[in-house]
């Protein structure tokens, strides 16, 4: 294992503030759900949000994680104390539930799976919330603590529970685990190949493969692109197991899905942060659609993983390039500074701005990753590999190798500065071949000297390449030419980045109409908090013409006077910096003659609406449903691709129910239909798309779909009475199909004020 430590910078700072937030967390209320799920008293209350849902005990299993890569890095010994402490305590619960069961849900769900004759959906398994998403995170972090501490009861905790799991598995028939792999499950693939390696019982080679979901990675394997539509980071941890798989089998067909997916996710459906999916869901490729739900944090969090991965087998700077861009402007611009707050989403809507998780009422997905974040800011500086040592990013930071009994220190004010040194620390007469990483985004010569003296390195697959025999004092040097470069959104031409070096630029919009606390337990709380206008540019120069840099300490930049038709200035910063208050990280430029009005009406439409609405719900989207404690009776779900949107519908006296925000003015319900939608034929019978719709069990219309705007989606506005809505904060919607009807499909439901 690579020993890095980070030495004083922007890194270091983050990540300081990062281990305090493990430190101000209570390990008695994490583990508080394995109690309550083996019907014990548990020592103190759970915390709320997620850890209050069935998805409990999956914060516990990041934070395993994250305090055992933090504690390898920065040794604070508190952090190991509350590591042993959590193992124990899981060891003893172990042998309460007698067969190595430990969770933070009950079992029930796991033993109707085990039966072969199980309840599945996309989002549940068995009645209960993604139980083997949640629990992956408690093998997970087991792993990650042997593999960091070296604690042997963590091994021997995480043996129960995988024989487990594989006991119980062991009866399904293949097309029970496949149909039981509909459910979102994390990365199970991934764990069982790493409880393989380390305990060399081909069991879990089995188990591992078993849980290679067909219906997604076969066609990638071929590659087929149907990522469309489907749920990201589902996707994103079983590519993970399957890199782990071909590093250990060396099947080609998993290094094929491996790669095809890779290269497609960051080509054609990333974001300039490196982050990915809206509303959690990939769009069509080569698309890029602005929206508050925009980059979930877990997702970039596992592409870096993946990148790192591949890169162990093909020794590519490209996949460097990538992380370095992920990791500067989503990772670390994800971390509020203040509190240590992780983001959910990064929205990339023009004037929004960052929501952060507290500390008592969200555990959210991205809070445990990022938990995760700052340990790992130290794992990918460098990569050692035979004799090579890659430096892949420019961080400050020690490296020691210890087989090679030498030690290099990086040190750099990156990126306020483009110069590097890597100095010879500790060792003497030690060859090591040491490359560096040449960034796509220079913009100039990469000067390299060598103790004082210009050297002319040769240079392959995006690295100079110095193999030498070192001594101590020997001191490697080199300057990245910096400047402005433009990002351009692959769908609309008129939409830039602007770009200084790896660095994302963000024009600073200020905290007009701010809401009173952006650290927050529900991370959707604010989406339909009120925008602002954001102008477009409007000149006839070049778009990289029209910023300049006016403090290179801070990177600040301004634009000319050219914002709207105020002639307004724009105040870029690095997007890390920016925090608490709103920005824009895309922005509009246009000619004078291009400056229309419909351009500026479709804007300012769009704006109104979102600060009409008051709550919206994705149907057929997991998270939203969830959100809106979404109940049903005979519903389907699907995606339609001509459209890039989720449906649901039901049939035959089903009914759809969702929990929605209200205040106490007229509202209007708007639902989003399919144009094309009409009556269909099931089982030789015809229903058609005729239904109530009720508002607090209400009748408000009976609506028919009759095929109206073939090809195209619709919206109709129905009036709520205020009688129905009058002192209530939250208000039941219901969508009842009658006896051989269909209600809906719905593709979109939005309260709005009238």
């Amino acid at each position: 294992m690579l020993n890095v430590q980070l030495t004083e910078g922007l890194f270091k700072t983050s990540q300081e503030t990062g281990e305090q937030f493990l430190l101000d967390l209570d390990v008695d209320r994490l583990l508080a759900p394995c109690y309550i799920a083996l019907g014990l008293e548990p020592k103190k209350t759970r915390y709320g949000g997620w850890e209050s849902m069935e998805i409990a005990g999956h914060s516990l299993g990041h934070y395993l994680s994250a305090t055992s890569i933090m504690y390898q890095t920065t040794k604070q010994e508190e952090l190991k104390t509350r590591i042993d402490y959590i193992v124990m305590e899981l060891a003893d619960l172990q042998d309460v539930s007698g067969d190595g069961y430990i969770s933070g849900f009950k079992r029930d769900c796991f033993d109707e799976v085990f039966s072969g004759n199980f309840r599945v959906e996309p989002f549940s398994l068995g009645g209960s919330w993604v139980p083997w998403y949640s629990i992956h995170k408690i093998f997970q972090g087991l792993i990650d603590v042997y593999e960091f501490t070296g604690l042997n009861l963590a091994k021997d905790v995480l043996y129960r529970l995988s024989d487990w799991a594989e006991t119980g598995l062991r009866s399904l028939s293949d097309d029970a685990f496949q149909r039981m792999l509909i459910c979102e499950f994390g990365g199970m693939n991934d764990v069982f190949a790493s409880v393989y390696l380390l305990t060399k019982d081909a069991r879990f080679l089995t188990l591992a493969e078993r849980f290679q979901h067909e219906a997604i990675l076969s066609p990638l394997s071929q590659g087929i692109d149907h990522l469309a539509g489907k749920h990201a980071n589902t996707q994103i941890p079983k590519i993970l197991g399957t890199a782990k798989l071909y590093q250990i089998t060396g099947k080609q067909a998993y290094k094929d899905t491996v790669m095809f997916f890779y290269h497609e996710v960051i080509k054609n459906r990333s974001y300039v942060i490196g982050g990915n999916s809206i509303g959690e869901h990939f769009g069509p490729s080569k698309t890029e659609p602005l929206g508050i739900l925009t980059t979930e944090t877990c997702n970039t969090y596992n592409m870096m993983k993946l990148a790192s991965m591949i890169f162990a087998w093909d020794q590519q700077s490209t996949y460097y390039d990538y992380y370095e861009r992920a990791l500067f402007n989503h990772i670390l611009a994800s971390q509020d500074p203040e509190t240590g707050g992780k983001t959910y989403f990064v929205p990339t809507e023009p004037g929004h701005f960052k929501v952060y998780c507290d500390q008592e009422e969200s555990f959210w997905c991205c809070t445990g990753t990022g938990m995760e974040n700052p340990a790992r800011y130290g794992t990918d500086i460098f990569r050692h590999m035979d004799d090579t040592l890659y430096v892949q990013l420019f961080i400050n930071a020690v490296v020691t190798l210890e087989d090679q009994a030498i030690q290099f220190q990086q040190q750099t004010e990156f990126p306020y500065n483009d110069k590097m040194t890597l100095t010879v620390t500790r060792g003497d007469a030690v060859a090591v071949d040491v490359r560096v990483r040449k960034p796509s985004w220079i913009q100039g010569p990469m000067n390299v000297m060598l103790n004082g003296e210009v050297i002319y390195p040769k240079e392959q697959a995006g690295y100079f390449i110095i193999d030498r025999t070192w001594y101590e004092g020997d001191a490697l040097s080199w300057v990245t030419p910096m400047d402005v470069h433009l990002y351009h959104n692959k769908e609309n031409n008129r939409q830039y980045v602007y770009m200084y070096g790896p660095l994302a630029l963000a024009a600073a919009l200020g905290r007009d109409n701010y809401p009173e606390a952006d650290v927050v337990g529900d991370h959707q709380v604010h989406n339909h908090h009120p925008l602002i206008h954001v102008p477009p540019l409007i000149s006839d120069q070049a778009p990289l013409d029209l910023i300049h840099c006016v403090d290179k300490e801070t990177l600040t930049f301004q634009s000319l006077p050219i914002v709207g038709e105020g002639k307004d200035v724009f105040t870029f910063k690095p997007f890390f910096t920016v925090h608490h208050e709103r920005y824009t990280l895309y922005v509009t430029v246009l000619k004078p003659e291009d400056y229309t009005e419909q351009i500026n009406k479709a804007e300012r439409d769009k704006l109104a609406l979102i600060n009409r609405t008051v709550d919206v719900v994705a149907p057929g989207e997991q998270q939203p449903e969830t959100d809106h404690k979404l109940t049903h009776e005979n519903s389907r779900t699907g995606y339609l691709a001509s459209v890039d949107k989720h449906w649901r519908d039901c049939v035959d006296q089903g009914f759809i129910q969702y929990q929605m925000k209200a205040i106490d003015v007229p509202l209007i319900l708007s639902v989003t239909y399919f144009g094309s939608d009409d009556t269909i034929t099931i089982e030789k019978e015809t229903y058609p798309r005729l239904f109530d719709i009720l508002v607090e069990g209400v009748v408000i219309q009976t609506e028919q779909l009759q095929s109206g705007r073939p090809g195209q989606l619709f919206t109709r506005d129905y009036s709520v009475p205020s009688a129905l809505t009058r002192g209530k904060q939250m208000i039941t919607v219901t969508f009842k199909a009658r006896e051989k009807t269909v209600a809906g499909g719905f593709y979109g439901v939005r309260l709005l004020k009238a």
